[in-house]
C-alpha cells in the first residue's frame, strides 16, 4: 500500500524563506532568429530540460486561447525565454520541444502538451509531468511547482498574481514577466533532480 504523504497548506508555505530564483542576469530573453540559435547552441548536450509555457489569459466564455505565446526552457545554470512572434524562434523551439532523449520536466503539462501541437505543429518528445512522480511517491494527485518546492526545499516559491494574468502575447516582455516564466521552468528542473531522476 502507497503511503499517503501530507502536504504543507497554503499558511505553512506562507511562512517559508523563499525560494532561491534566476535573477535577469541568469535569464535569457530569445526574441530573434540570431537569439534562437545562440540558445539552442547553448542547451546543446544537456539531457533535462525545465519547461512551461505561458498564455495570454482569455476572458470570455468560449474565447479560444492562440497561445502559447512564450515557452520557457532551462537547466540549472540559466533559462531561456523564448516569445513566438518570430517564425525562426517558432521552428527552434518546436524542434528542442521534439528533440528525443532530452527530458522536459515540469508540472501540469497537458494543456501545454495539446496548445504545442496545435501552435507549432510538433508533439513534444520526452515530456515528463513532475505531478505523476509525486503521485506514484505517495503524495496528492496534483502537488504543482509551489507545493513541491516547499515539500523538497522548505522554501516558499513567490508566483506574482500580477505576471499570471498578464498578456503573453507582448511584443515587449516586462522584467516581472521574464522572472515569472523563466523561474516556473526552473523551478521545475530543479524538482526533478531534488527527486533524484537523474
Amino acid at each position: 500500500m502507497t503511503t499517503q504523504h501530507t502536504v504543507p497548506d497554503k499558511d505553512q508555505i506562507a511562512l517559508l524563506e523563499p525560494f532561491d530564483r534566476l535573477g535577469l542576469d541568469r535569464i535569457r530573453l530569445v526574441a530573434s532568429a540570431g537569439d534562437a540559435h545562440e540558445a539552442r547552441a547553448e542547451m546543446a548536450g544537456a539531457r533535462v530540460l525545465g519547461f512551461d509555457t505561458e498564455s495570454k489569459p482569455t476572458f470570455l466564455k468560449n474565447e479560444a486561447s492562440e497561445g502559447p505565446h512564450v515557452v520557457q526552457l532551462a537547466t540549472l545554470e540559466k533559462a531561456w525565454v523564448f516569445q513566438l512572434h518570430d517564425v525562426e524562434c517558432r521552428a527552434v523551439v518546436a524542434g528542442l520541444l521534439a528533440q528525443a532523449g532530452v527530458i522536459k520536466a515540469g508540472f501540469g503539462l497537458g494543456d501545454d502538451r495539446r496548445r504545442i501541437v496545435s501552435k507549432l505543429g510538433v508533439e513534444p518528445a520526452d515530456v515528463l509531468e513532475l505531478n505523476t512522480v509525486f503521485r506514484e511517491r505517495g503524495w496528492r494527485k496534483d502537488m504543482g511547482v509551489k507545493a513541491a518546492v516547499a515539500v523538497l526545499f522548505n522554501r516558499r516559491f513567490i508566483k506574482s498574481r500580477k505576471a499570471t494574468t498578464s498578456n503573453w502575447a507582448n511584443p515587449r516582455l516586462t522584467e516581472a514577466q521574464l522572472v515569472y516564466a523563466a523561474n516556473d521552468a526552473y523551478a521545475a528542473v530543479r524538482v526533478f533532480h531534488e527527486l533524484g531522476l537523474t
